[in-house]
């Protein structure tokens, strides 16, 4: 990574928006990398709005703040309606389709869509969509290193049920999977 790398997580509060950004975070922190973790939410929390701003570096982050981030994770619609138009040009939309019943109008962004809702409760795991769609983004991006983010994810998820750990673990997997397949 030659820059700084904005990554913006959006959607309803309960959906695990702010945890995949901490996720994030935790995994480029294990690769000795700068990063911010910047989350702000409705005063509702859950069902309210939620979204987190994660800036990974390999130099000092001069500010952990944008208007423009590059890439936006969209777990639901009002999430795009609100931050569509701040992606920067030529970035990039990873959307949960499940909830997103539209594509950007933008025609200047890449856009990557997997249904993270309708394959996490295929796997029983209604709870594990954010890290399907985590998993998926890593996997596309490269922004951390795979193998970092399996050997650290007892790390990332320490002080949690072994169960829980297995579950986020599979799920995050199923997204990798999905990626590989059909992300080309």
């Amino acid at each position: 990574m030659d820059r700084e790398e904005q990554v913006l997580f959006a959607g309803f509060g309960g959906q695990g928006v702010l945890s995949m950004g901490q996720f994030l975070t935790h995994a480029a922190m294990g690769e000795g990398k700068n990063v911010s973790w910047v989350p702000s939410y409705g005063a509702e929390m859950r069902g309210g709005t939620a979204n987190c701003l994660v800036t990974i570096a390999e130099e000092e982050i001069s500010s952990p703040l944008t208007e423009n981030p590059m890439t936006a994770v969209i777990m639901n619609r009002p999430s795009l309606d609100k931050f569509e138009p701040k992606i920067q040009p030529h970035g990039t939309v990873v959307l949960n389709s499940s909830l997103v019943d539209r594509l950007p109008e933008r025609d200047d962004l890449n856009v990557l869509q997997l249904p993270v809702t309708e394959l996490a409760e295929k796997m029983n795991n209604p709870r594990g969509a954010n890290m399907i769609l985590l998993g998926a983004y890593i996997q596309k991006t490269s922004v951390v290193s795979l193998d970092d983010v399996m050997n650290n994810f007892d790390v990332i998820f320490k002080g949690k049920n072994p169960k829980v750990i297995e579950k986020n673990k599979e799920a995050f997997l199923a997204g990798v999977e999905y990626a590989r397949k059909n992300w080309k």
